[in-house]
């Protein structure tokens, strides 16, 4: 009897890596967990990412992932919106290619609730900020898009930069300012009036666009090169990162982040159907680690505290609040900033 027990508890120590779930993979917290995500990823050679993050920052990531590991990343990119209709059309279909998506937050709660994305345990968690690992662990934020007030240096100067939105009032910001129209921005109008006073807000947006008016253009990286382009001389919600790259390039841009400050999240997950779910947690596990190094080098908001303190005073979004109200919400935004 004793060496048929034995027998059998060799053959569960012998058992191969797939026969464990991709819960019990993603849920180990052991001191080897690294060395047996390498080994089981090694023995998959490969994984699927669908990003929506600028192609050479995605790119960046890869690279290194790869040379480190040499574990292949097949990448597909598009929208967050693309990522989130494209996951959650293969799972009804019943196919299950991605292994890691790496979008907006927004997008990434969209997953959670169709229940696609694996719930993760990592030790990498301790070194991220706290806002950073959401509730329900099927996603982390690895990185951050910071609302910031965007304004052509060459037009304004850095002491006549309003410091709150209260300023923007004065007849002399006419025909200056500028917003985005994107889903985020009606993300940032509600957390912004939740933080002030949802009426208080509203009446002071309003009064600004009434005094001064507001110039409403498609997308974040258009609203910034007008600001460069002098034809926007204020926008209100341009991401931080893009304000750094093009400083660094000589454009006549810099910011101010206006209190109430907000930031997007975007996150990494791994598909709760991952076909290589080793090498997924650890890909997931590189955006946490080596990867926020390079994001930062690249001018992103990193997550990681050893890295880089996240912005002071800066809170994170509540996405999921916003998939809830978001109708009320974008219906506002165009009231407010369209007139609609």
């Amino acid at each position: 009897m004793l060496r048929t027990l034995i027998v059998i508890l060799c053959l569960a120590a012998a058992a191969p890596v797939g026969a464990q779930t991709i819960a019990d993979i993603a849920s180990y917290n052991g001191p080897d967990r690294t060395q047996r995500l390498i080994d089981g990823a090694k023995k998959e050679g490969t994984l699927t990412l669908y990003s929506s993050a600028v192609i050479s920052d995605t790119n960046a990531i890869i690279n290194a992932f790869q040379n480190k590991y040499g574990v292949k990343v097949e990448l597909w990119r598009g929208s967050s919106d693309d990522i989130l209709r494209r996951a959650v059309t293969e799972a009804r279909g019943g196919r299950y290619d991605a292994d890691v998506a790496e979008t907006a937050g927004d997008a990434m709660e969209g997953l959670q609730r169709e229940r696609l994305l694996a719930e993760v345990s990592s030790p990498v968690f301790a070194d991220l900020m706290p806002q950073a690992v959401v509730p329900h662990r099927g996603w982390i934020a690895d990185r951050l898009s910071v609302f910031t007030a965007a304004y052509n240096s060459t037009l304004i100067k850095p002491a006549d930069v309003p410091k709150t939105y209260d300023a923007l009032t004065d007849p002399k910001w006419k025909g200056k300012l500028g917003v985005s129209n994107e889903a985020d921005d009606s993300s940032w109008l509600m957390s912004v009036a939740d933080a002030m006073g949802e009426d208080k807000a509203l009446a002071l947006f309003r009064k600004i666009v009434a005094t001064n008016g507001m110039s409403v253009r498609r997308g974040h990286t258009l609203l910034s090169n007008l600001v460069v382009a002098g034809e926007v001389p204020l926008a209100l919600t341009v991401y931080g990162y893009r304000i750094t790259e093009l400083k660094k390039g000589g454009a006549p841009i810099d910011g101010v982040v206006i209190p109430p400050a907000f930031a997007l999240p975007t996150g990494v997950a791994v598909l709760a159907k991952s076909p290589h779910p080793y090498a997924a947690l650890l890909l997931l596990d590189f955006y946490l680690t080596d990867g926020q190094r390079i994001l930062a080098q690249r001018g992103n908001v990193p997550t990681n505290r050893t890295v880089a303190e996240p912005p002071s005073g800066v809170s994170l979004i509540d996405v999921g609040k916003f998939l809830d109200q978001e109708d009320k919400w974008t219906t506002l935004f165009k009231q407010t900033f369209l007139k609609e």
